[in-house]
């Protein structure tokens, strides 16, 4: 591995030089250093809050902190107004916004029932051309989920914490509104931050606002629908369908009541899978190491105040 010797001083741990991460802080001009020369870190691991509230806190060099997730909540409580951080948000909007459309497509048309079949059976479904949906957030999955939709002609409503327009939303309302926008739609998506104001977002008040035949697909964190009130909610038919790739608990126990719900789909969180992450997130940090080194503006920056 070739480094400039003129390039900002980075770090990788947990880890080291010989990753694909490093390759990509070098194919960004950057230098792999130990933390005691390093002006900047990327952090890898996804559950290590306190290892990297150590490293900055004997490393006070250290001005910059790369996160290559999309969700840091276990690192809230390490964010500060010291460092700049950067995360991972938008980098996988695709990958996972092509399951959620997946896990939609499948639901509406009843997929999930045809592939547990053992004998024929009658037709059922509905299309999601034209269809009524509502999007829950306004990041880069949420636009791109809408930009997927675009060809199927889709009424869609986005649900975010701040209204404004949103390209593919014939309307953007608050969280005040949520339960109108949930009411007459076809299908609703979760794609927003798991934050105390979102956790349990969809508790058994908004199940029951949903239409009977709506299909519920979540790619965003499980903790944004209450578990308990789901499994109710299919076992009484209150609505059509559901898709996760996201569960509470997680990974979901082999023995839950939602392995045997024939209404739900489950994916073990596979919306971004390594394959499709490392050649994402490569290029996510090769440029926000020569935004670094230019004083560019980086990408994916945290807001430290919401936690994310």
């Amino acid at each position: 591995m070739t480094t400039s010797p003129d390039g900002p001083a980075l770090c990788v741990r947990p880890g080291g030089e010989r990753s694909w991460v490093a390759d990509a802080v070098v194919a960004g001009g950057g230098r792999i250093v130990d933390p005691g020369e390093a002006e900047a870190v990327v952090w890898t691991s996804p559950t290590d809050p306190d290892g990297l509230a150590g490293l900055l806190r004997d490393h006070p060099r250290v001005r910059w902190v790369q996160l290559p997730f999309a969700g840091i909540e276990p690192y809230t409580a390490v964010l500060d107004d010291e460092h700049t951080w950067t995360c991972g948000k938008g980098v996988y909007a695709t990958p996972v916004a092509e399951l959620a459309l997946t896990l939609l497509l499948g639901g509406l048309r009843h997929v999930h029932r045809y592939a547990r079949a053992t004998s024929w059976s009658g037709p059922a479904g509905r299309n999601l051309v034209g269809a009524r949906v509502t999007v829950l957030g306004g990041g880069g999955i949420a636009e791109e989920v809408l930009r997927l939709l675009g060809p199927f002609a889709v009424d869609a409503t986005v649900v975010r914490r701040h209204p404004g327009p949103v390209a593919g939303a014939r309307r953007v309302v608050g969280l005040d509104e949520l339960h109108p926008a949930l009411s007459d739609a076809d299908g609703v998506i979760l794609a927003l931050a798991l934050t105390p104001e979102t956790r349990g977002v969809i508790g058994a008040a908004e199940l029951d606002a949903m239409a009977d035949h709506s299909c519920l697909v979540n790619v965003a964190r499980g903790a944004h629908i209450v578990t308990d009130d789901l499994v109710r909610a299919l076992a009484a038919g209150a609505i059509g369908s559901v898709g996760l790739d996201v569960t509470d608990p997680e990974p979901l126990p082999d023995d839950h009541p939602l392995w045997r719900e024939p209404r739900c789909t489950v994916t073990p969180h596979v919306g971004n899978t390594p394959e499709m992450a490392v050649p994402l997130l490569s290029a996510r940090i090769t440029a926000n190491v020569q935004r670094w080194a230019t004083g560019a503006a980086l990408l994916g920056p945290v807001d430290v105040t919401l936690g994310y």
